[in-house]
C-alpha cells in the first residue's frame, strides 16, 4: 500500500523513498541511521586525524622504493579533487591519479583534472573505456526500463580500477567516498547497486546487440574478498577522518587552481547530468538533491530551509534540457524520438531481473554487526 505523502521534520527525504519510515517525531530512518549508527563512530577531529596518520604512514612504508604509495580515483569532481589536494599537500603521499573515460566527460571535467594534476605535480593514467561496447550496454539499460541506467558508467569506472590495482600489485585504493556529503545513501529502487554483474549481463543479454569483448566484468566475491583478504589491496576513504565542508573545500580549490563548479554534484560527467537531473526525476519521481541536501543538512552544511527553497525549483535547467537531450541521443547514436520512447515506455525496477541483491543484504549484514559498515540504509 502507497504510503501518503509525507516528509521528514529533521532533513527533506520524503516518501518517494517508498521504503521510508518515520518515528513520533516525524523524523526518517535516514536520519536515525545516522544518529544512531555513524555519528557516534564517526570522527573528523584530532582522533580522527591520528587515525589517518597511521594510515598514511602503512601506506608509505608499502609503497617504498615504488613509483607510486596508492592509486587515487579522479572523475573532476569535488569530492575527488579535494581528496587529491589533502593528500598530496597535507600528508605528502604520492599518489598515481587514476582516471576512467567512459566517453561522457563534461569539459569542465577534464579541465579541473588537468588543474588539479598539474598544480599539484602529479601522474595521471587515464583508462578509456572501449565506447561502441559502452554505447551499447546503456542503450541495453535504456531498453531494460529500469531507472538505474547509470551503472554501465559507474561499474567501468571501479572495475577498471580494481584490475588495474591487481594487475600491478598495488596495495592502496583511495577513493572520495565519505560520510560529510554521502551520510544518506539513494535508496535502492533509486539507484541498484552499481557493482553486481549478475544484472548487469542479464540485461545486457537481453538487450544487448554487441559483444562485451573488452569491458571490465567483475564480480562482487572478487572485489569484496579475493582483493581485500587474499591479494591484501584496501580501499581507504581519507575524507571521513578529516574535516570537509564541501563550499569551503570548493573556494579552496578555485583560489588555488582555478577550479570550476559544477551546478549540482556528480555532474561531470555529461551522462549523469541528464540521469540525476530529468531521467530520474521526471520518469520515475526520484529526486536526487533530497538525498544530497539531507546528506548536507545532517553534517550542518545546509539548513532544512535552505534545502526546501532549492527544491522550490526544478532538477534539471529548463533552459538546457532540450541540448541535454539531443546530445545524449546523437552520443549514443539514436534518434530524439527514440531517446523519448524510453521516457514513455512501462516502468520496470531491478527486481525485473536477475541480480545478486540477497548476497548483498547477507554481506552488508556481516559488515555491520563487525563494525565495518556503519553507512544509511539503502
Amino acid at each position: 500500500m502507497k504510503q501518503k505523502y509525507k516528509v521528514c521534520s529533521n532533513c527533506v527525504m520524503d516518501t518517494s523513498d517508498s521504503q521510508i519510515s518515520f518515528d513520533k517525531n516525524g523524523v526518517c530512518d535516514h536520519c536515525q541511521t545516522f544518529f544512531e549508527k555513524i555519528l557516534p563512530n564517526w570522527d573528523t577531529g584530532k582522533l580522527g586525524e591520528e587515525k589517518l596518520i597511521k594510515i598514511v604512514k602503512k601506506i608509505k612504508k608499502e609503497g617504498k622504493n615504488k613509483d607510486f604509495d596508492c592509486i587515487m580515483g579522479m572523475s573532476g569532481g569535488i569530492d575527488s579533487s579535494y581528496l587529491l589536494y589533502v593528500m598530496k599537500e597535507k600528508f605528502e603521499l604520492r599518489p598515481l591519479v587514476f582516471h576512467v573515460d567512459a566517453g561522457w566527460n563534461s569539459q569542465i571535467a577534464v579541465n579541473n583534472i588537468e588543474k588539479l594534476v598539474d598544480g599539484l605535480g602529479l601522474d595521471l593514467y587515464t583508462e578509456v573505456i572501449d565506447w561502441e561496447e559502452m554505447k551499447d550496454l546503456q542503450l541495453s539499460f535504456f531498453k531494460s526500463g529500469v531507472p538505474h541506467i547509470d551503472v554501465p558508467q559507474d561499474y567501468a569506472f571501479f572495475a577498471t580500477m580494481y584490475n588495474f590495482a591487481s594487475k600491478h600489485k598495488i596495495k592502496y585504493i583511495l577513493t572520495g567516498a565519505n560520510y560529510s556529503t554521502e551520510c544518506i545513501r539513494n535508496p535502492l529502487e533509486w539507484m541498484y547497486y552499481q557493482s553486481d554483474s549478475i544484472q548487469l549481463t542479464d540485461i545486457h543479454k537481453k538487450f544487448g546487440i554487441k559483444p562485451l569483448k573488452n569491458y571490465p566484468i567483475t564480480n562482487i566475491l572478487w572485489h569484496k574478498i579475493y582483493l581485500p583478504y587474499i591479494k591484501g589491496i584496501k580501499v581507504i576513504k581519507p575524507l571521513d577522518y578529516v574535516p570537509y565542508h564541501k563550499e569551503q573545500a570548493m573556494e579552496l580549490l578555485v583560489d588555488k587552481f582555478g577550479y570550476q563548479k559544477y551546478p549540482q554534484k556528480h555532474f561531470e560527467s555529461r551522462f549523469t547530468r541528464f540521469y540525476e537531473s530529468y531521467w530520474l526525476p521526471k520518469r520515475f519521481g526520484y529526486d536526487t538533491r533530497k538525498v544530497q541536501y539531507s546528506s548536507l543538512i545532517l553534517t550542518n552544511q545546509m539548513t532544512r530551509d535552505e534545502a526546501l527553497k532549492k527544491l522550490d525549483n526544478p532538477p534539471y535547467d529548463q533552459n538546457n534540457i532540450k541540448n541535454d537531450f539531443e546530445y545524449i541521443a546523437n552520443k549514443l547514436s539514436i534518434s530524439i524520438e527514440e531517446l523519448q520512447s524510453y521516457m514513455d515506455m512501462p516502468k520496470k525496477t531491478y527486481k525485473d531481473y536477475k541480480s545478486q541483491e540477497s548476497i548483498y543484504h547477507y554481506g552488508a549484514k556481516i559488515m555491520r554487526l563487525l563494525g565495518i559498515e556503519r553507512g544509511g540504509k539503502r
